[in-house]
């Protein structure tokens, strides 16, 4: 789909790309400085109202910041506009971004203990809100920018802002907007207090000297100016009809039909699809070439690009809404409103003189809505409701309360259906008719993970089913956009392409019939991939270089540009990956700190053998004209380089990653979730659709009479037959017929199965001494190590459930004696852990490291949060280190096993650190700290349903085969034996 683009003018090569960003001094708002920062100190909530481009979202938090009025909070409802907004700010500070402005966009933190004004987004913020209640809003001022975006974050953040607002007199609260509804604002606020009101502020328009011009024509004007002639009325012949009353529909892929002319200007692309980093060279300028920039709704508000002499308005929208056929959020066409048309018209008209064209006709644009319809009146809000009632503070988390509160509230209905199907999912539960929601272990594990409901469904029922970690990247990869594997806008045999070089197989045979699935598994294994081919390598240079330069701190890491040219060369997005990586790390830190009671089965062992996977890049030289990656500005000192692509195809073979099982898991996955949100349906087709006499489905033919195969044919001349199943019904896509469809939309899966299946419920089985030690070795087989035991405490503790003599245990302690029962155990005193046990610096460490087939550290960490880091640095040394002795002197099958608090365990990312060492989690159990000695590394928690108890974590070395990487381990060998 292709909505508003915009042209630039050229800039000429004397003048300077920056030079209109950085001169606010003629911006319509610099006037009235000392008032806004007046009128925001003196009133609860402030609005502020002016015209596109005239300053608010960048200049009002510093008048606050230069009044000495800090911390500042700032919302905008797009990542985009947040990242533009805070590098504007912080280059017009003269500060790099993370010091005195940041920003938080998703998992994304660019934030420091020295910011002062942050940007987020509003999802960002009502996130902090639920989690941390009133502590999420300790700030001086709170600014929430382009309220007239009614997106469904942006309701909730206002409506729970304000009832934080009634019980706390202290929070100032400012709206901006160019065009909000002024009387509906002030209306919401009304009630605040006695003799409060809401303090209105606009924003003159400036002196014809100073503000650039805009003129907007329409399509009589456009057809004028083209010399069009046209027998058929304009509204009906471009517009579907005359008034918006008509159906929104637009021609496909101005693209395509704009790349002809690549050589004469340069196109740019703002769409969610694309990768912000990328989405914010389209605000750079060209010296040599005019620019087109194809934009989403992305580009509407608080961004300013400079130099946008063109707007040309589609005046159409994507909209998103419920499909009840479906029962899956679909998109349609719709005209836009009054109000986000002057948005549109305001990208211009900033920086120079614009002209703005929109495509329908003068009379018809004025039958528009005069503002958009709100969001939260056009979903199902089944994650709302469960994250509202997962909030911390009573004040805003009874869902069916919060929710009427909001501007426009949704019909009872609808939060009453979302509620029912939490309920019958067994995520929320109630003990009275009348009582509160309250979620269950369940519905608060799905709304930890900061995902959407569907794909935090899919994550648990992964994990119940063995593939928690496989999930969690399925799940992640139905929430991001853009996806790992490059997609070329309007080139879609292209990345049909580019899909095949990591995942071809055939539906029928993986049961994944739907494209989306298809897409999503081709990015699953990119994702292995990436890791298994770039990332191994630099963790194996990493490990290579910690005994080389010993002496140094400081590793250094690859270039990111090196990065992102190798995924260049694989038709991937870097940011993307890292993106994945980093939610990655967040779910499962969540799921450790929850202990579901699948955790203790999980493995997270890479999944494939080493050898199974093996790439060299083949590269050759590719020139396409229309690619996006060559240097935004024209600078001699740029070297660009000639594109390359790998074509060592496939990247992943057949059986690469075990993309089979992972195919099946998804399909199954998939009907599981589908089937659940009609089950009330499905039981009203079996009870209809009860045909016992034979399995097999329905002739459709016979029916409608059209059946000629008669007794030869292969399906049931019956009317009590049961229909074949919908594939598009239990696919992603959902099927768009509802209940006209002629197929079944049952699933396959017996009732009693559907309603047994992802309770996923607590990890509550005591802790059983014999796990452990069933990870010990025989004494014939070798002997266990334990490190940094000091009192040789847990040491004496094993020795009653294990042979002493095949104990050995070191201790930071001075040799002493010891009582007669622990002669046996082999102690080596005076040892620093981790930095003297294992890769020591003299000869005085004797450990028979051939001998040990066990390794063990319970680590005793205070809960100073000051040390946190020192902590996680231990950590990553005792991996580092343990790594390089275990390659380097090869040393097989042997146990690594960490005893921790879980919550202490998920502080330190443990988990992540020792991946990048090539140690992956196999298991993980209860310390039975009865017969093994009481940990001193407690955390406590006061969230519900968390869990905070010792935990053993049993993890195996999977380092990359010699084959990729060449003899990694002779190297390591050398010089762990050549140390001085």
């Amino acid at each position: 789909m292709v909505v508003p683009s915009t042209s630039s003018a050229f800039e000429s090569s004397s003048s300077s790309s920056s030079s209109s960003m950085e001169n606010f001094s003629n911006l319509p708002i610099m006037s009235l400085r000392s008032k806004i920062v007046e009128k925001i100190m003196e009133n609860r909530v402030t609005l502020i109202v002016g015209e596109t481009g005239c300053g608010k979202s960048s200049q009002v938090p510093q008048f606050l910041l230069e009044a000495n009025i800090e911390p500042i909070i700032c919302t905008q409802p797009r990542r985009f506009a947040v990242v533009a907004v805070a590098k504007m700010v912080a280059k017009a500070r003269n500060c790099t971004t993370g010091g005195e402005v940041g920003y938080h966009i998703g998992h994304s933190k660019v934030i420091s203990s020295s910011s002062k004004i942050i940007f987020k987004t509003a999802g960002v913020l009502l996130e902090e809100m639920r989690e941390k209640g009133m502590n999420a809003l300790k700030y001086k001022v709170i600014i929430l920018d382009e309220v007239h975006e009614r997106s469904v974050e942006s309701d909730l953040v206002l409506v729970c802002v304000k009832q934080f607002l009634i019980k706390n007199s202290a929070l100032r609260v400012v709206l901006m907007s160019a065009t909000a509804d002024i009387s509906r604002y002030k209306d919401y606020f009304k009630d605040l207090g006695r003799g409060e009101r809401v303090e209105v502020l606009g924003i003159p328009s400036s002196s014809q000297h100073t503000l650039y011009q805009r003129r907007v024509s329409y399509l009589e004007q456009v057809v004028e100016l083209l010399e069009m002639d046209s027998e058929t009325p304009l509204s009906l012949k471009y517009c579907s009809g005359s008034s918006p009353s008509c159906e929104a529909t637009m021609n496909e892929e101005q693209w395509l039909s704009l790349s002809r002319f690549s050589s004469a200007f340069k196109i740019h692309i703002l769409h969610s699809s694309i990768d912000t980093e990328q989405a914010l060279n389209a605000m750079r300028i060209w010296k040599s070439h005019r620019k087109v920039i194809l934009a989403t709704n992305i580009a509407e508000s608080s961004v300013t690009i400079p130099k946008v002499a063109y707007v040309i308005d589609s005046c159409r929208s994507l909209q998103v809404y419920w499909d009840a056929n479906r029962k899956t959020e679909s998109s349609e066409i719709v005209w836009v409103s009054e109000s986000q048309a002057e948005q549109r018209r305001g990208r211009t008209g900033r920086t120079c003189d614009g002209e703005v064209y929109r495509l329908v006709t003068e009379p018809f644009f004025g039958q528009l809505e005069k503002y958009e319809t709100p969001a939260i009146l056009k979903l199902s809000l089944r994650q709302q409701v469960l994250l509202t009632a997962c909030a911390e503070s009573r004040t805003i988390n009874d869902p069916k309360v919060l929710l009427q509160k909001v501007m426009d509230p949704p019909k009872p209905g609808v939060v009453e259906d979302a509620l029912d199907l939490l309920v019958h999912i067994r995520a929320l539960e109630t003990t009275s008719p009348r009582g509160r929601y309250e979620p269950t272990f369940y519905g608060r594990l799905l709304s930890s993970f900061s995902l959407s409901f569907d794909a935090s469904m899919l994550i648990l029922i992964f994990g119940e089913a063995g593939m928690l970690h496989e999930g969690i990247i399925m799940g992640i990869l139905m929430d991001t956009q853009p996806l790992p594997i490059i997609r070329p806008f309007g080139q879609e045999a292209l990345f049909s392409k580019f899909t095949d070089d990591y995942y071809n197989q055939n539906g029928k045979i993986t049961g994944l019939m739907g494209r989306k699935e298809v897409i999503y598994m081709a990015n699953f294994c990119a994702f292995h991939f990436w890791q298994r081919t770039f990332k191994d390598n630099f963790r194996l240079e990493r490990l290579k270089n910690i005994l080389k330069f010993k002496e140094t701190t400081d590793i250094q890491i690859p270039p990111l540009k090196i990065e992102e040219e190798w995924c260049l060369f694989h038709n991937l997005v870097q940011s993307s990956l890292q993106h994945v990586a980093n939610i990655y790390e967040s779910v499962l830190n969540s799921i450790h700190r929850f202990r579901p009671k699948f955790l203790a089965t999980s493995s997270g062992l890479p999944p494939y053998t080493p050898y199974e996977h093996k790439h060299t890049c083949l590269l050759t030289a590719e020139y396409n004209e229309d690619s996006d990656t060559f240097p935004i500005e024209d600078d001699i000192s740029t070297t660009i380089h000639e594109p390359k692509k790998c074509i060592a195809l496939p990247f992943v073979d057949a059986h690469g990653f075990n993309k089979k099982g992972v195919s099946f898991t998804l399909a199954n996955s998939i009907k599981q979730i589908r089937s659940r949100y009609l089950e009330d349906i499905s039981d009203n087709q079996e009870i209809s659709n009860s045909y016992s006499g034979s399995e097999v489905s329905q002739c459709r033919f016979f029916l409608n009479g059209t059946c000629n195969k008669g007794s030869l044919c292969l399906y049931a001349h019956s009317l009590e037959a049961k229909k074949p199943v919908c594939k598009f019904f239990l696919s992603l896509q959902g099927c768009r017929n509802g209940n006209t469809c002629y197929f079944s939309h049952t699933s396959e899966q017996p009732r009693s199965l559907q309603n047994e299946q992802g309770l996923c419920v607590s990890e509550d089985v005591s802790a059983d001494a014999s796990m452990l030690l069933s990870l010990f070795p025989t004494p014939d087989e070798g002997c266990v190590l334990l490190f940094d035991d000091f009192d040789i405490q847990f040491s004496a503790n094993f020795a009653q459930f294990y042979n002493a003599s095949s104990i050995l245990c070191t201790t930071s302690a001075v040799e002493t004696s010891v009582d007669p029962y622990l002669k046996d155990i082999r102690i080596h005193w005076g040892l620093s852990h981790p930095h003297e046990t294992i890769i020591p610096k003299s000869s005085k460490n004797m450990i028979p490291w051939k001998q040990v087939k066990c390794m063990v550290w319970i680590p005793k960490f205070g809960n100073d949060v000051e040390n946190m880091e020192e902590q996680k640095s231990l950590v990553k040394t005792f991996f580092d280190h343990l790594s390089i002795r275990m390659l380097g002197d090869a040393l097989h099958h042997v146990h690594v096993i960490l005893v921790m608090n879980n919550l202490r365990f998920t502080q330190l990312q443990v988990e992540h650190v020792g991946r990048e060492s090539f140690f992956y989690l196999r298991e993980s159990f209860g310390f039975d700290e009865y017969s093994f000695g009481k940990l001193c590394d407690g955390v406590t928690t006061k969230k519900p349903m968390l869990t905070s108890k010792a935990v053993v974590y049993a993890f195996d070395l999977c380092p990359p085969n010699d084959i990729q990487f060449g003899d990694f381990a002779s190297l390591l060998h050398k010089q762990l034996h050549n140390l001085s």
